[in-house]
């Protein structure tokens, strides 16, 4: 009874406009002091030291540096050019434009707000130009930023991994083929709009085209290989390969491409920062959480309690994505996973499920949550910059959000497709 008070006043908190990571701090230091006295707050401030200094999570704010790297030094404007100049001439390119550049920025930034601000400024007003409706330009590019999540490296998948001891580059390997999946998906919807509603292609092919913009956005492509390569290689760890995502990202803003000044370093390690702040405070704040929950053994018992109803494996399923699909709508991307993780993962492990394959499950359903209000970051972020309300947009976006939805049901029920390259790489 006690356990539920607390996070129900966690909720509380959220939603009179605290902070989410001061609610989930607070929430769980209350829990902690009615539990231990004041021996709680000791314990939790140890709590926060080591759950803000996980080496895993030093690759986080180096990730979104690489990403506002990107933005600020030319490397996103190039990736779309010759994206476009790839697959311009179909009708419907410039659509599946939006698509192809958010899974390029995405092997980058790991970020689907970083994703969508950095290349929806450009998109949304050029789709408008020719003749997309606003409202389907904010939802495609926030769509396709979602699902850019999934492909490698993914800042989701990193917290996941550190909270829940699970292989960050098995993750990584693992969301590939969903990625794939699903961005093939989005780009055959595409097709089918431009065709119902006859817009122009971009341009005819031309390889000579194709070429020079190819030559310009060489060192941007070169990056992926960088930090993939070097990861899925073995050469280095995810936290090292973001090091490299910043180095990389910094020597070709300033010395190939020469578009980082003094004045826009500045202003993406002003923004790095900004961000990085709110995922640690969560981080911070979901060690206290994850400590308090362990001390009560509330997910001991709550998976007790689901194993209970049902022991078939589908059901649980069922039961764990509708609760996630919910958890993602009210919740931030970060807070959800925070928040979720120490609650399922007793659950995961007693039902025999691959904790890698739970990591997809739960990055698909905070794609989601990244679509659907009230909370709804990243469609929030396209819409101001198509300047289109966020309702309508939602409408538009179905069926967006039925190809995530699809794409997350057939992962969560043939594990073949994001474990299968997993054991390629790694074995059985």
């Amino acid at each position: 009874m006690i356990e539920a008070l607390i996070l129900l006043s966690m909720f509380l908190m959220i939603a009179i406009g605290v902070p989410i990571g001061i609610s989930i701090l607070g929430a769980a230091l209350i829990g902690c002091w009615i539990l231990n006295g004041e021996l709680g707050f000791l314990n939790a401030s140890l709590s926060i030291f080591a759950g803000a200094t996980s080496f895993p999570l030093i690759s986080i704010p180096l990730f979104v540096l690489a990403g506002a790297l990107m933005n600020t030094g030319g490397i996103s404007t190039r990736l779309i050019s010759f994206v476009s100049a790839l697959i311009g001439f179909v009708r419907g390119g410039l659509a599946m434009v939006n698509v192809g550049v958010s899974l390029f920025f995405a092997e980058i930034s790991g970020s689907a707000v970083a994703d969508v601000a950095a290349t929806g400024s450009v998109l949304i007003p050029a789709m408008k130009k020719k003749g997309y409706k606003p409202r389907f330009a904010a939802a495609l590019t926030s769509s396709s930023a979602s699902l850019a999540i999934i492909i490698p490296p993914s800042i989701p998948m990193i917290l996941y991994g550190a909270l829940s001891d699970t292989s960050i580059v098995q993750l990584f390997v693992a969301g590939i083929v969903p990625g794939l999946l699903g961005a093939s998906l989005m780009m055959a919807f595409c097709y089918y709009y431009a065709v119902r509603y006859n817009l122009p292609r971009e341009e005819a092919f031309s390889l000579r085209y194709l070429w020079a913009k190819g030559r310009e956005a060489v060192w941007a492509l070169i990056l992926p290989v960088i930090i993939l390569g070097g990861i899925f290689g073995g050469f280095v760890t995810a936290t090292e390969g973001a090091g490299l995502a910043v180095v990389a990202a910094l020597f070709i803003g300033v010395f190939v491409y020469r578009e980082i000044t003094p004045s826009r370093l500045y202003h993406a390690l002003v923004d790095g920062v900004n961000q990085t702040a709110v995922v640690m405070l969560l981080v911070a704040s979901s060690a206290v959480l994850g400590l308090y929950l362990t001390e009560t053994q509330m997910p001991q018992r709550l998976a007790a309690g689901i194993t209970d109803l049902t022991t078939d494996k589908i059901m649980v399923l069922i039961i764990i994505n509708i609760f996630l699909f919910f958890v993602g709508m009210v919740l931030h991307g970060a807070a959800a996973i925070i928040l979720t993780v120490p609650i399922f993962m007793p659950l995961v492990h007693q039902m025999g499920i691959d904790p890698v394959h739970f990591g997809i499950i739960l990055t698909l359903n905070i794609a989601l949550g990244q679509q659907t209000p009230p909370v709804a970051s990243v469609l929030i972020t396209a819409c101001s910059i198509a300047k289109t309300d966020v309702w309508g947009t939602t409408k538009t976006n179905l069926p967006f959000i039925g190809i995530l939805v699809g794409v997350l049901l057939m992962v969560t029920y043939i594990p073949a497709i994001p474990l299968w390259l997993v054991g390629v790489f790694y074995g059985p």
